[in-house]
């Protein structure tokens, strides 16, 4: 908590904090009050302690430096998400946590033991283990986290120094043979998940899935996850041990080797203190009895690994531990009678964590599923099977292949049951909110009311946030245009009505693009408009394409002069090519910016211009051709290189800017917005405000943002 508080760096959240100890002094016992104060300042120096030695490390002197650096690894490399540099994707990255114990840099060498984030481009790294150590030529960056001294870059060869311990390897073996035996599919790449939180196996849709549906925690080696592995081996220390001590005392050991397995990362041992805390419960019947117990693991974790204090994942990991010894065994006492006992038991733990955790995921996503509790409901009779029967397959897979396929093979249906609960909660809507401390308090105030106030209150209220988040939800029920959140891209879809649509880019991302047009409803594209090459403009096109028929496609040999009439619900639309000319298309290939195909829409409700990522160069050379509209796709994602005459010949009414949240381009250009707020328009943008859907009526908008849940009424 010190460390937390130490982190807290707006004057108002300061002020609350010290409010809050003031109340606290004069509310409860001095001995309590006593022992809060030592753990802020406990956790204050240990995080001062910790960040001022990673601070002044010679690593973090030479920020900005090129060097070789020999390292340990302390995590397994993952591949990172793919990204789009320029105009591309780049190359597939691996990533890794190491301790850096020597650098060459500038004809010295300094000895250090200092942790570090590494990215390599090497394909052969993400082979490598923890224990082993490497040597790279990297650029030493500043990194975002905390608990490393630097963010380093390697774009060459990894060379490994030394090979994998024995034990390493036997570790290794059993992942591998867990994963072999797992098969393919979304169900056999879960099962490696749920056991180890080996998710190499699963697909980028499928990850997705487990994300939106509330599910993820299943494959992230979570406290439920050691809770129900050391649980089953207390149940098989009854035959061994008479004495509960006893008991405990093994299951702790096995714990510890469990840890080794499936690697001891931060979130491991978060994930394996709040176990050991449910563990303790457990095995003494005691539910409230163990609170004491988590206080010190919460302590523990903090004292071994400040940064945690500023997880929202360990506050989370906490979270739903208190919820499972606090309000678990309430719930099941609320359903006796009304359901078996077994149902109860089902029941109650993913409800006691949801309600728990629901602030603290408010305040960081800004969204809340209420399908994820179903979700969760729903799959929880088929976790602790297959977490058992898979722990028991991967011990034996190194040495009889054949009966952990058979143990697999057995728990596979209730595998492919989650994945499939997984695929239908994530097409459900979310409720949105906005991120920070105030939904936080929102809904921790909400469910206050609930457990302390008035059930019936809390009841109304609850359903009060259903009907206006349903009113207001995105894209609403009627929208004539919308623009996907696809990041640094562009997506645009017009509405024609009976789940068809107008498709204009893809965005960069098959899994963003797929879960948009699902969103918005969109079962057929009638005609796909790729405006130029670039990745941010065509990476998504799988995505698109999805279960989804494309009727007709223009891509790089349309030209100026080309139109298209489609019928939507509400009449005609028509879509003209203002650019680019086969003269231009012809002599500038190596431009792919200048030759985005540009087009304006007509329809019975509106006016629209999307030009790709057109520069002035080409912007000035169709401004004869162009009048007023009242929707603009703002080109280049609002970039500062616009043409000022092509700009006031649109004078849009709503400016619409596709642009990543933190992007490095700069994107949008400030002058870019003021030169549109000075004509009058009113500028989205999706950085700021999630996706956009637009209702039009006879050039009258209604514009309702994803991010919020807010609609703005505007009168053309």
């Amino acid at each position: 908590m010190g460390a937390l508080f130490q982190s807290w760096s707006r004057p108002w959240l300061i002020g609350f904090g010290l409010l809050l100890l003031l109340l606290l002094s004069l509310g409860i016992q001095k001995t309590r009050f006593a022992v809060l104060i030592v753990a802020l300042l406990l956790g204050s120096t240990l995080m001062s302690m910790r960040q001022s030695a990673v601070e002044s490390s010679v690593l973090h002197a030479h920020l900005g430096q090129s060097m070789v650096v020999r390292a340990v690894l302390s995590t397994d490399p993952h591949k990172l998400a793919p990204k789009v540099i320029r105009n591309s994707f780049a190359p597939p990255s691996y990533s890794a946590l190491v301790r850096v114990v020597e650098i060459e840099v500038a004809g010295s060498k300094y000895s250090m033991r200092i942790p570090a984030r590494l990215i390599a481009t090497d394909i052969d790294f993400v082979n490598l283990l923890p224990g082993q150590m490497i040597s790279a030529e990297v650029s030493a960056l500043e990194s975002r986290e905390g608990r490393v001294a630097a963010l380093l870059i390697s774009r060459g060869e990894i060379t490994v120094l030394t090979e994998p311990s024995r034990w390493g390897r036997f570790l290794d073996s059993i992942r591998d043979g867990l994963r072999g035996v797992s098969g393919s599919g979304d169900s056999g790449s879960l099962i490696p998940g749920m056991v180890l939180g080996d998710t190499s196996l699963q697909s980028a849709t499928f990850n997705n899935d487990m994300r939106r549906s509330g599910l993820t925690h299943l494959v992230a080696v979570s406290g439920a996850n050691f809770a129900i592995v050391s649980g089953f081996v207390l149940y098989l220390m009854q035959f061994l041990f008479r004495r509960m001590p006893l008991r405990l005392g093994a299951t702790a050991i096995f714990l510890i080797s469990f840890i080794a397995l499936v690697r001891p990362s931060p979130s491991v041992l978060r994930a394996a203190a709040m176990a050991s805390v449910l563990l303790l419960a457990k095995g003494t019947h005691r539910g409230r009895d163990a609170l004491p117990a988590l206080g010190f693991a919460i302590a523990a974790v903090v004292a071994a690994d400040p940064w945690q204090a500023r997880d929202a994942g360990f506050a989370l990991s906490v979270l739903a531990t208190a919820g499972l010894l606090l309000f678990a065994p309430k719930v099941i006492a609320r359903f006796k009678g009304r359901v078996s006992e077994k149902v109860a038991q089902a029941i109650a733990p993913p409800i006691a964590a949801t309600l728990f955790c629901a602030p603290v995921i408010v305040a960081i996503s800004g969204q809340l599923s209420f399908m994820s509790i179903v979700a969760n409901v729903l799959a929880a009779p088929a976790v602790a099977p297959i977490t058992v029967v898979a722990f028991i397959a991967a011990l034996i897979s190194p040495i009889f292949p054949p009966l952990a396929l058979l143990l697999v093979t057995v728990v596979k249906p209730l595998a492919a049951w989650i994945a499939w609960v997984a695929s239908i909660a994530a097409h459900f809507s979310v409720i949105t909110f906005a991120k920070g401390a105030s939904s936080f308090f929102f809904i921790a105030l909400l469910i206050a009311i609930g457990f302390f106030v008035n059930r019936r209150i809390f009841v109304a209220a609850l359903v009060l946030i259903l009907l206006v988040s349903w009113f207001m939800r995105f894209p609403g029920g009627d929208w004539q245009i919308a623009n996907c959140d696809v990041g640094q891209g562009d997506s645009m879809v017009l509405n024609l009505g009976d789940h068809r649509g107008i498709l204009i880019d893809t965005g960069p991302d098959p899994i963003t693009q797929d879960r948009c047009l699902r969103q918005l409803g969109i079962k057929q594209i009638d005609l796909l408009i790729l405006t130029h090459i670039h990745a941010d403009h065509i990476g998504g096109l799988a995505g698109a394409k999805r279960n989804r028929k494309v009727l007709t496609q223009w891509f790089g040999d349309v030209r100026a002069g080309t139109r298209a009439t489609v019928l939507s619900n509400r009449g005609p639309v028509t879509i003209e090519v203002l650019w680019p000319t086969a003269q231009w298309a012809d002599e500038q290939e190596s431009d792919p910016n200048n030759s985005s195909i540009a087009i304006i829409v007509r329809a019975p409700d509106y006016s629209l211009f999307a030009g790709g990522d057109m520069e002035p160069l080409t912007q000035a050379q169709i401004v004869p051709a162009l009048s007023r509209v009242d929707i603009y796709k703002v080109c280049h994602h609002g970039s500062r290189f616009q043409d000022e005459s092509f700009t006031r010949a649109l004078s849009p009414t709503l400016s619409v800017i596709s642009v990543g949240a933190d992007n490095s381009y700069g994107h949008p250009a400030p002058e870019t917005i003021d030169a549109l707020t000075r004509l009058g328009s009113l500028v989205f943008r999706t950085d700021l405000d999630g996706a956009i859907a637009i209702k039009a009526r006879q050039h009258r908008f209604t514009v309702t943002k994803s991010k919020g849940g807010f609609a703005l009424l505007h009168w053309g």
